[in-house]
């Protein structure tokens, strides 16, 4: 792998020097243009340093998760090892602080790395996203000890991570949440459960928000919970439409008891903590609807340059060019909204929770709509497993549900406006 993606020790870290061997080491590579026209290009624009970022991810993309993510697709085979190759890059704690072997970068560097990396296995990538959230709450809002204690095996992937906000009866309205952490001494004592855990079961830290004071969320904190702290158990693996190579499943805690010491911050900054991890989460799934289509326009841009009807290749017709050009206008606008909003997240601008919130919706809805204008162009061939149109179609469904539903995303961009 080192040999294959010329990486060294340091090639992602945030010094100085690390940068300048990165430029030097993969000059001359030659990159990869899913796209002629050069607008259409993801690393159109960039400046060189994160256009690199782009390249090697796109590499990893290309050669260790396209060419196998149907048959994880087909067999729910989450691929572990294929995340810790991944983590060997630097892809496993984007956002962590170099001392702790993250690599230190910013919300814009990480939007063209997790766009590029979904193009070959948009679920894995959605996974990788949320291990990332989780990597940050705590990088950034742990102290010293849980920092030099967690942050190493979780940025090698070594140790998987799940966030855990949404319950059974509290999605949208999530500062209902019902889960308790009752202080017994030295350890909380949680009961309840979350619902749609990505990781679930599979995963080793789970960061809880859950209920230490009163009603609404001043009431919730974060707690950080092992995977073998006792009285924590696991539903089924869920049988879902897509997202079908990471697990998701209910998080259970009957008595569980962890130690206080693993309290995220102090006692009712949970639900604050949960909303500034949401903002970065909702560019993160934002770029894996745009690697998506991306992916799927450039197959349903070869498919009708070779598809013949009527004497001549499909793409020849005045309605598929048309068609073609809106959706190429549409992930564009897409990719250049989720930029926009991750400089806001980096420079902490008062407006990135509604720039944030514009990008997932802008960015969901239009990667849904070009996959699946691709699975159309594809004809009946793309209704086909043998296709990979269809897994993309499936696996992006999700995204304007998750991280916030986007009728959520439009009632904080209306609030913001009429504020």
């Amino acid at each position: 792998l080192r040999a294959r993606y010329l990486r060294t020790p340091a090639m992602l870290s945030a010094s100085a020097a690390a940068r300048a061997a990165l430029r030097s080491t993969l000059r001359g590579v030659p990159r990869r243009r899913a796209f002629a026209a050069s607008s259409l290009d993801p690393a159109n624009g960039l400046p060189e340093e994160r256009a690199q970022f782009q390249q090697l991810a796109q590499q990893f993309a290309d050669n260790e998760m396209f060419p196998f993510a149907a048959e994880w697709d087909a067999k729910s085979h989450f691929p572990v090892d294929v995340l810790r190759k991944a983590a060997e890059l630097g892809f496993g704690g984007v956002f962590a602080d170099p001392d702790h072997g993250g690599s230190g970068l910013c919300r814009q560097d990480g939007a063209v790395i997790f766009e590029a990396l979904a193009s070959g296995c948009t679920s894995t990538t959605a996974y990788l996203t949320i291990h990332n959230m989780c990597v940050w709450m705590i990088d950034t809002f742990g102290n010293d000890e849980q920092r030099s204690r967690l942050l190493p095996g979780l940025c090698s992937m070594e140790q998987l991570s799940s966030y855990c906000l949404a319950e059974p009866g509290s999605g949208s309205d999530a500062a209902s949440l019902k889960t308790t952490a009752v202080r017994d001494g030295d350890d909380y004592v949680l009961n309840g459960s979350k619902a749609f855990i990505s990781g679930g079961g599979v995963s080793d830290l789970y960061l809880v928000m859950c209920r230490t004071g009163g009603d609404g969320p001043k009431g919730i904190s974060c707690v950080l919970v092992p995977k073998d702290a006792p009285g924590l158990s696991f539903g089924k693996n869920e049988d879902k439409l897509g997202w079908k190579t990471q697990p998701t499943s209910a998080v259970i805690f009957e008595d569980c008891r962890v130690p206080v010491a693993n309290l995220l911050g102090q006692e009712g900054d949970g639900f604050k903590f949960a909303m500034k991890g949401l903002d970065g989460g909702r560019i993160s799934i934002a770029t894996c609807s745009l690697g998506a289509a991306a992916r799927c326009l450039d197959l349903a841009r070869a498919h009708v340059s070779e598809r013949k009807q009527f004497g001549q290749a499909i793409g020849a017709f005045q309605h598929t060019q048309f068609k073609l050009a809106d959706m190429a206008t549409s992930l564009v606008a897409a990719r250049l909204t989720v930029r926009h909003a991750a400089k806001l997240l980096d420079e902490k601008d008062a407006d990135a929770t509604t720039a944030c919130a514009m990008a997932k919706r802008l960015a969901t809805d239009s990667g849904f709509e070009i996959c699946n204008d691709a699975l159309q162009l594809f004809g009946g061939y793309g209704y086909l497993k043998d296709y990979p149109v269809e897994r993309y179609v499936r696996d992006v469904r999700v995204h304007q549900i998750l991280e916030g539903t986007n009728e959520i995303m439009r009632h904080i961009i209306a609030r913001k406006m009429l504020s």
